[in-house]
Order: structure tokens, then sequence, then C-alpha cells
């Protein structure tokens, strides 16, 4: 413990659990000391947060101060106000990245505001005569304001302050409106408040004035107490029901052995019941593998635990078991992964607008020739049967079959030099004829590739060969495995929604980050390895085909 030397010093950030306990034991200590003198000396964490949002970042749901009501309804891209408690003037502004229902749902976790302008930006920077509100806000930390919290002692000791005196100064809190955007995600310490304060009324604007329709509201009252009431006996119940319809409707023995969180995500889920949320941690079970092998003793299913990828697999099913003779399934409409996630914020709209992906070739100097003598354009892009079909016209035009061989093209001048033309090494002469099966593919080679992919009313045209999306399994911290795709954006598709969308299919935690060297491109993160169950996903419900799709799993000695 002391093999290297100590450094006494004089200051030392304590982590949050540290900062609890001193606080416990101060109050034990000190009982006849009130929260506000236990606040003077050891301050709440206060602008954690505001320094990363003041900094340019995103803010999170875990970085928001929630109150013992919980947050009002609101609605998907609406403006907001960022405060820190304890400071009357917002430190930002931003519109919400999902709505209320959404948010619940998805657990109060991921990015809660895309902040558009926030105290020391550029924007605020290049206002003539812009100040700062108060003492709160600091060069890169926002606290709350000190001229408040005295007035606050001073009311606490005299017991009659006024509620006016926050002291002289007016703080006009309606000068934030921009479109900056910042691209950095920070997940901190809850201590940031929220209000849904638009630029224009921010000064006389209030939280009971947000008007949502009672439907919204029942909805997610319904939903909280549904959560709240059901027992771990109820989710056992519900576990089975969904199992046994499973097996009866959708799992085939063709598709076994089945990894445990196939089924899970792809057989058991879209069997639940409409509006309940099915969690197996609410169970008596606590874990999927628990309640797999529990299933496997009883003998409905055959399950075992592969050591090697560390998952239950369902390896049979005992059609003959009492349970499964004597269930009835439901004749219900199994709800896709499609339906799922378009249901709640339309994050596959992608998923419903085929896909197609077309290898085309532009001419090149050298082949213009061929195209100019037929009178076809030599700047329109040709599908590779087309631009054979126009070498092939050019030898009909020419005559060029040779007699005595009619599998033999004779090669002329302008043929020759559109075939050959800068890859016969100097002193070599060149070839007099060509055989058939040889023209498409050597005049195919002579003309530009490029490729065209196109989903609804997007179309990108690309210059080379289209690029594969790479799913790779690794490794980190231990034995914790995480998936990474790339390369979506040659397909058209947007990295931060397929993140949300595997986040709800698969369970888990997701991320996107920026490639680096690669401007625009990005790769999602996945918790887990779920390299198999993603690369169908992405072939079944966004149509890519399977050749664009390169898998490498490092997990694997």
């Amino acid at each position: 413990m002391f093999k290297k030397p100590v450094e006494a010093k004089s200051m030392q950030r304590l982590s949050g659990a540290d900062k609890k306990k001193l606080r416990r034991t101060t109050k034990e200590r000190f009982p006849q000391a009130s929260d506000a003198d236990i606040d003077a000396i050891l301050p709440l964490k206060g602008g954690e947060v505001s320094r990363y949002v003041i900094g340019g970042a995103d803010l999170m749901f875990p970085g928001i101060s929630i109150p013992p009501e919980g947050l009002p309804p609101f609605l998907a891209g609406q403006p907001w106000a960022v405060k820190v408690p304890g400071n009357p003037a917002p430190i930002a502004v931003g519109t919400t990245t999902m709505s209320s229902a959404e948010a619940l749902k998805a657990g109060l976790r991921g990015k809660a505001l895309r902040i558009t302008h926030c105290y020391h930006d550029s924007l605020w920077e290049s206002v003539e005569g812009h100040y700062v509100p108060n003492a709160g806000f600091l060069e890169d930390v926002v606290v709350e304001d000190p001229a408040l919290f005295s007035v606050s002692q001073l009311s606490d000791a005299s017991g009659d302050a006024s509620s006016s005196l926050h002291g002289d100064k007016v703080i006009e809190k309606g000068e934030a409106d921009s479109d900056m955007h910042t691209e950095k995600d920070v997940d901190a310490p809850q201590d940031v408040d929220i209000s849904n304060e638009t630029c224009e009324e921010v000064v006389a604007a209030d939280m009971s004035g947000l008007k949502v329709s009672d439907n919204v509201r029942a909805e997610e009252s319904n939903n909280e107490k549904e959560q709240q009431t059901i027992s771990s006996e109820e989710v056992d119940f519900l576990l089975d029901k969904c199992l046994l319809q499973a097996l009866h409707t959708s799992v085939k023995d063709k598709d076994l052995p089945m990894p445990g969180s196939t089924l899970w995500s792809n057989h058991i889920l879209p069997c639940r019941p409409p509006g309940i949320t099915l969690d197996i941690k609410k169970s008596s079970h606590k874990k999927l593998s628990k309640w797999l092998l529990a299933k496997s003793s009883a003998g409905l299913i055959s399950a075992k635990e592969d050591k090697y990828k560390k998952e239950v697999m369902l390896l049979a099913v005992n059609h003959a078991h009492q349970d499964y003779m004597s269930f009835r399934p439901e004749k219900q409409v199994v709800e896709t992964a499609d339906q799922r996630y378009d249901s709640s914020v339309g994050e596959v709209r992608h998923a419903k607008q085929q896909l197609e992906v077309a290898e085309i070739y532009k001419p090149s100097t050298h082949v213009k020739p061929i195209f100019t003598s037929l009178g076809a354009d030599a700047g329109k892009y040709y599908s590779a049967s087309e631009a054979s079909e126009i070498v092939f016209s050019y030898v009909e035009k020419e005559n060029l079959v040779k007699p005595s061989d009619k599998a033999t093209v004779v090669l002329d001048a302008i043929l020759c030099d559109a075939l050959f033309k800068g890859t016969i090494k100097k002193g070599s002469t060149y070839p007099t004829e060509i055989h058939k099966k040889d023209l498409g593919v050597t005049f195919l080679n002579r003309l530009q590739a490029h490729h065209r992919v196109s989903r609804g009313n997007d179309v990108a045209v690309r210059k080379g060969a289209i690029r594969s999306i790479q799913i790779m399994t690794e490794r980190r911290q231990g034995n914790k495995k995480v998936t990474r795709v790339s390369g979506l954006e040659s397909f058209l598709m947007d990295a931060e929604l397929l993140a949300s969308e595997l986040q709800k299919k698969f369970a888990c935690s997701t991320s996107v980050a920026e490639l680096p060297g690669k401007k625009g491109q990005h790769e999602v993160l996945v918790q887990g390895g779920v390299i198999d169950d993603l690369a169908k996903h992405l072939v079944d419900h966004h149509g890519i085909p399977k050749r664009y799709i390169e898998v490498l799993d490092k997990t694997k000695k």
C-alpha cells in the first residue's frame, strides 16, 4: 500500500459516495444543524453538469434534477430552458429529443435535450452588451446565486423575510435564442433543472401552462400505476404465457439451436399483450438465463449454457410436455419489430422504405468514342447490362464479328483503343481480336464504377464500389463484449436512429461516435455480443443485402 511515496495535499476531491458519507456523518455528529447549515459547509454538487453543458454537451436524463411528482408531460421537439438549482437564470436552451411517454419507456436514460444555445458560446460572446446574470455564473461553471442563498439564510434567521428579497437586480431571461448545435454527450450526476419556457415567453411562462391532451396524461398515469402494482408472480405468469405462445407460433425446430437473447427479442417480446412492459428483472428469476434453465429443468424445453458464448442456448422444444399440450395459443396479430419501434417515435421509418442498391458505370475518356459513334449519351450512368449492350451494338454496327468464327470479335482501331489503350506494355503488340465472352467484362473494366443507393425519396450516387457495413464484436474491460457497427452512411442510414432502435430491441445501452479521421462517418456501439442478431436485423428490417455485410468476431480465439 505504501510502496510509493505518499504526498499530503491541502485539498482533495471527494467522490460522490464520500460526499454523501461525510454529510451523513456531519448530520449525525451535529443533529442541531439544519440542512441549510450543512449545505453552507458542504455544498451539494451544484454546477457539475453545468460545466459540461456550457462546454458544448447535450443534456442527458441522468443529469436532470427530477421533482418528487415527476416530470410534467412534454412532446418531442419542444423548447426548454436549463437552470441550475438555486439560480433563476437559464444557462442554456434546447429542444427535447423525445416525448415524456418515450422517456419513461426508456427508463429516463439517454439524451434529454439537444442544446442549441448556452452561456459563453459564440452567440453569447457576439452579442453587444452581453452580461453575466448573477454571481453564480462563473467562467466555466454555473452554481447557485449567492445573493439568493444569503437572502434565504437571512429569512431563516429572522423568520419574517419577504419573498421579494432577491436582490435589486432584475434578471431578463429571454435573450437565449439560436440554432447552434453541439455533438458531445455527457452522462452526469443529477443537478440541473429544466423548465419549459420558450425564448419569447421565458419570463412569463410557467410549467403549469404546458397543455397536453388528457389522453397522454391518462396513458402515462396508467403505465406508471401498472408498473408499480405488478408483482413478481404476475411477471412469472406473463413470461410463461409468452414463452408458450412463442413456442406454438414463431419458434420453429429448423431454427434451433437458438441463443436465448434471440428467443427473447424476436419471439417472446412480440408475444406480450399490447401495452405491457415485460421486464425479466422484475420476475422471481431476475435473469433470462436462470428462467430458461428453470424451464429446461421442468422439461418444457431443452436449454444449456454455452460456456464459450457465455449464453444459454435453446436446443429443443418438448412438444409432448403437459404445459405445451394444454396451452391454446391466442389468435392475435403478433407485433413485429417494425411496428414496435414505429409506434413510439417512428425510428424505423427507413425500414419501411425499400432499399435499392445498384452498381452503375459512367463512360471514361477511353470508351467515349464508342458511345459517340452510336449517338449514346456519354455523360449518363449505365447499368452493367446497358453498358455491355452498347459495346455489342458497336460490334454489330461495324460488322466486327469474325466470319470464320462467330464467337470472336475483330478489333478495329476505335474498339482496340477503348479496350486496351494504356494497358499494353511498351514494345508489346496490341491484340487484334477478342472472344465475345471476354468483351463485356473487359469493356466494363474500362468504365468508371459508381453505385446508386435509394431509399424512398433519398437517392445518393457515389464513385467507386459500395462499401460494406462492418459489424465487429470485441472484448473490453475484462470479459465485457461490445459490438461496433460502421459504414451505415453508405446505405442512407442514420446512426443515431439505429442506436436508439437497437437499444430497445436488445434492451442494452448504445452510443454513437464519429470515426477518427472520417468526417461525417459514425459507428454505433452496442453493449454485448449481438453480432449475428444485429446482422439479421439489418437484413430483415432495413433491407441490407447479405453480401454487403461483413462480420468479424474478435472474441473467438
